[in-house]
């Protein structure tokens, strides 16, 4: 293009951009404008507007205010704590470190600690807290671990009441699944209507375990009502019965490892469910000198319990031996079937030193009961005039 051409239009070409960038609209403007409501901000007043009251929080439920409110905590590292839950699990050999808020701070541990000979535990108590130290843990320091302490401010720490905190440590072995112990036959007695409990304790928690009769061998069903498995406790027998008895043990398993429990004797024994309630008898309400009479104590419970009879009576006092016969039957009072045990105190050629109170007292395994009647002696003119009636 021809040189002067160009600038002539020059001045032109420069007022048309001019005009071009006037044109375009404003798009910072328009950021600026989003999100603005193009609503009146003018507030009008609310006709009949109704004050709502204050929300309330809730308060927290039991459970809530014990796990805030826990006294008894883990170190799990140095200078880092976490509140224990219902249980805690720990490896052999590594320190168990529990710390409990308070004074005058009291623990319970298993019972095995107590016979601690090493050195192994230690309990230090200091101005607002106690600490329970288990160095180089073993399998058999698995049990519950407890506390219980004052919260002081001041004076009269214990005006108020004791808070306590508790948690059940495992402490895992590779090679031990069962709490050790020196037993090799636990003896438990199952009573009827009571809980029997075979304590073959895991120390993991996720070791299955199964229960086992030694002979004939068989393993025994654990339905959850009958029988059940608590992991902090062992079996427990809901439902004794006679058919239980014998040599049980448990068998648990965890990865490659199966192990056997110690064996447990189970003994059935017919239980009362109450002390026995004895009656007592004479045969006559007074005697002369010479005449024979007995007083007879009797006891109806349930068949199969043992009832055990004791007599304190006169004749005692003057070195009269006790001339005693005891029996054993079974009645039916009310379409029930029923054992009627009974003892009866015989005195022969009676003494005048022979008349006062009889005392029987029968004994179960649930307790004693005492019963009393009076004989007495006939005078002289009663006996006369006794003899003159007959």
């Amino acid at each position: 293009m021809d040189y002067k051409v160009l600038m002539i239009l020059l001045p032109t070409l420069v007022l048309l951009a001019k005009c071009e960038i006037k044109t375009k609209p404003d798009r910072t403007a328009e950021k600026k404008l989003v999100g603005v409501s193009t609503k009146s901000t003018t507030k009008k007043p609310k006709q009949n507007a109704i004050k709502r009251p204050p929300k309330v929080k809730p308060p927290a439920s039991p459970a809530q205010n014990q796990a805030g409110g826990s006294i008894l905590s883990q170190v799990v590292q140095r200078g880092k704590f976490q509140q224990v839950g219902d249980t805690i699990t720990v490896k052999a050999g590594q320190t168990l470190d529990l710390r409990c808020k308070g004074t005058s701070v009291r623990w319970n541990y298993p019972h095995y600690l107590h016979e601690d000979d090493e050195g192994r535990l230690r309990v230090k108590h200091f101005g607002r807290y106690s600490q329970l130290i288990v160095l180089n843990t073993t399998a058999a320091d698995t049990g519950e671990f407890s506390c219980g302490g004052y919260q002081c401010t001041g004076d009269g720490c214990h005006d108020g009441e004791e808070r306590t905190g508790k948690t059940f440590v495992f402490v895992t072995d590779p090679q031990e699944l069962f709490v050790p112990t020196e037993d090799y036959y636990v003896v438990v007695q199952m009573r009827t209507r009571q809980p029997a409990l075979l304590p073959c304790q895991v120390t993991n928690p996720l070791a299955k375990v199964t229960l086992h009769r030694e002979f004939p061998p068989e393993q025994i069903p654990v339905d959850g009502v009958k029988i059940s498995f608590d992991q902090k406790k062992g079996f427990v027998i809901y439902q004794p019965q006679l058919s239980l008895a014998g040599s049980l043990y448990c068998i648990a398993e965890f990865d490659n490892l199966r192990q056997m429990s110690t064996k447990y004797m189970l003994i059935y024994v017919h239980y009362p469910s109450a002390p026995p309630k004895p009656t007592i008898e004479a045969s006559v309400k007074s005697f002369r000198a010479g005449e024979n009479f007995a007083v007879t104590c009797t006891v109806l419970g349930d068949l199969d319990i043992g009832v055990d009879f004791t007599w304190a009576y006169p004749g005692q006092k003057i070195g009269r031996p006790p001339h005693v016969r005891e029996s054993t039957s079974q009645t039916r009072r009310g379409g029930q079937l029923l054992q009627e045990s009974q003892s009866v105190l015989s005195i022969e050629e009676s003494r005048t030193g022979d008349g006062g109170t009889y005392t029987c007292t029968a004994q179960n395994l649930q307790g004693s009961t005492s019963v009393s009647t009076n004989v007495s002696v006939l005078s002289a003119a009663a006996s006369a005039r006794a003899r003159n009636q007959g």
